[in-house]
Order: C-alpha cells, then structure tokens, then sequence
C-alpha cells in the first residue's frame, strides 16, 4: 500500500482495501450510506463487500449511469434517499463509482445539511486519475458541464487496481485521455513513456504517477485561480463537443473521447497561438489517433458549441479562456481566444480526419 498526502486528507493505493476497513474503525459514524450506479452495483459493490466482510449496516443508494444523469434531479433523488435513510451530519457517504458518482456524490454530500462527510472510491480509470483527487464537486445543467458545484475536499480517497479489471476497453480508453493530459502539460518524459502502451499495460504505477502529477498541481493551486487551470487543456473544446454529443448522438461520446477531440483543436491553437512547434503538434495528434477513433461533426454545429463554450467556468468578461501548451510538458493558462480562431481549430480537425 503506498499513500499521498493531498489537501487534508490521504490517497490510498490499496488493492485490498484493507486501509478503508482501518479507516472506518478509527471513526464513528452515525451512520454508512454507499452511493452506486446500476454498473457499479453489478460489478464493484461486490468487490467492496468481499473486502470489508464485517460491515454489514450500511445503506445503498442507486442512480442511473452516464453523463446524462449527473443533474439537478438525480441529486434531489440522492439527497431524498439521504433522508429516508436518517442521514445526519455525523454520518458518511461513500461513493463508490466513476466520475458521475463522484461528482454528483460529493456535492450531494457537500450540501447536504450544509455538508457531511464523504469519501471516493474511484472505480473508473478516469475517475481514478482525474475525478477523484483535487476536490471538486459538481453536477450539470443541462448541455452545460459541471456548472453547479463545490470545492469540498473529501476525508480519504481510496484507489485499487482490483476495479479496472471490470472496465471494458472503451472505458479504460476514455481514462487514458487524462493520463496523456498529465504529461503533455507537466511531464515530458511521462508522455514519451506512455504514448505508446498498449492500454492493457495500465497499472497501479502509471495512475499513481498521474494523481501525483494533478496532487502536485492542486496542492499549489487548491481553487483554481491559477496554475490548477492547466488541468483544464482540452477541455473548453472538449466539455462542448461532449455536451452536444450527450443531446444528439445516439451512441454519446465518453467524457476522454470528447476531451480527445479538444485536445487535437486546442493542440493546434497551442501551436497557432502559443509556441507549440509543428513537430510537437504531430506529435500530439498521432498519439490521440493512436487510440481514439475520429469523431465527425459539421461546421453546421459551431454555433451550438459556441454557444456551449461561452458558458465555460474559464471565461473573463465573455472571453472565452483556454489552457494552451507552449511545448510537450508545459502549459500555460488564461489564453483568451477570439471565435474566429476556435472556428478555425475546428476546421483544422474536420479537415485532418475527413480522409
């Protein structure tokens, strides 16, 4: 087991999970409720229960999964479940899940009775290096990501390998956009070591290394009001073009495959705007295609995703914000972008993936 220390609180990497039955004994809680989705009630739940065979008085609360769920009127359901269950503010949520059950989770908890205790077992490779460290919160409105939430550290997060063996390879696919975020805009040999892996090679040490990446980032910068929005590359472009998806494709983007599509744009105005080199820029985009498929959308689109984008937590006085690289391993943050340019960024995508 090896443990990081993060804003107040610890990561485990614990397989068996043997530091959340510590965990739990150290405190007394009034009472235990685990938040799950129909995936993870399945294929996790169990994993959790094997691991901590002598807690038996907790209640499971269910919600459906995917994106699209992560709103206002699944919380209420949440926190109506809280009450039905006699939470108080000396009880605990555990979220047991992917970043929806994360997100959603930590904020019903945050909120809940003006906040109670809460912590994450990430069960998705995504939600592992990503969703599950840095304390935000948050729920969607609407095609509009994680505009509802709070910064609420969690009392522990604990990590196992044990639930990716229950992803398929889509979804471990979608986690490794953020893995090849972390070193695009923090470490350079990071990314020359991982852009090739086989996705199977994942292991316990590659997501270690990429929380310590995000932890490092999060403990310099706890609210984002600076280097903490390097963290957010790809993803201006990325939310929209995933938030149009959730609405309109029969078969939605994942949240790394819509973040993968932003990635390419942004890496090109990265390299319009902010020194990034050709070399790298292809660099960058054959590594995105190595793994993701293409995603085709027409210019019919820009004003939706405009539209989305002018929406963004990042903007200042309607300008809309972006984190762009100036090199592989470096970022930089507060780079405001005309429209004309994100057009052109979106342009350059359909062009390179209409053959």
């Amino acid at each position: 087991m090896e443990v990081i220390e993060s804003l107040g609180y610890q990561v485990y990497f614990d397989d068996t999970l043997a530091s959340l039955e510590t965990f739990l004994a150290e405190r007394n809680y009034s009472k235990i409720i685990v938040l799950v989705d129909t995936n993870t009630l399945d294929n996790c739940l169990p994993l959790f229960q094997q691991a901590l065979p002598n807690l038996s008085n907790y209640d499971v609360i269910e919600v459906d999964p995917g994106e699209e769920n992560k709103n206002i009127d699944f919380c209420i359901g949440v926190w109506q479940n809280m009450l039905d269950f006699g939470a108080d503010r000396h009880s605990l949520l555990i979220n047991l899940g992917g970043g929806v059950v994360t997100d959603m989770g930590g904020f019903a908890a945050s909120t809940f009775k003006r906040g109670m205790d809460f912590i994450q077992i990430p069960t998705t490779l995504l939600s592992q290096v990503d969703a599950s460290v840095g304390g935000k919160t948050g729920i969607d409105m609407g095609s509009v990501k994680n505009i509802i939430g709070t910064f609420t550290q969690p009392q522990a997060v604990f990590i196992s390998s044990q639930f990716l063996k229950t992803l398929d390879r889509r979804q471990l696919i979608s986690g490794f956009a953020e893995v090849i975020k972390h070193g695009l805009i923090f470490d350079h040999a990071y990314y020359e070591r991982i852009k090739l892996l086989d996705i199977t090679q994942v292991d316990n040490e590659l997501v270690k290394h990429s929380v310590s990446i995000k932890n490092q980032v999060v403990l310099e910068d706890p609210k984002e009001k600076g280097l903490r929005k390097i963290l957010n590359f790809g993803h201006t472009i990325g939310h929209a073009i995933e938030g149009y998806s959730l609405l309109n494709d029969r078969n939605p983007l994942l949240h790394g495959e819509a973040i993968a599509v932003g990635m390419i744009c942004e890496g090109y105005l990265s390299h319009k705007l902010n020194g990034l080199s050709l070399d790298e820029l292809n660099d960058l985009i054959a590594t995105f295609r190595r793994y993701f498929e293409d995603y085709t959308f027409s210019s019919a689109i820009d004003t939706t995703l405009l539209d989305l984008m002018r929406n963004d937590k990042k903007n200042l006085s309607n300008q809309i914000g972006f984190a762009l690289l100036d090199k592989i391993g470096s970022c930089q943050y507060d780079i405001f972008v005309s429209e004309d340019d994100i057009i052109e960024s979106l342009d350059f995508y359909r062009e390179l993936t209409a053959g």
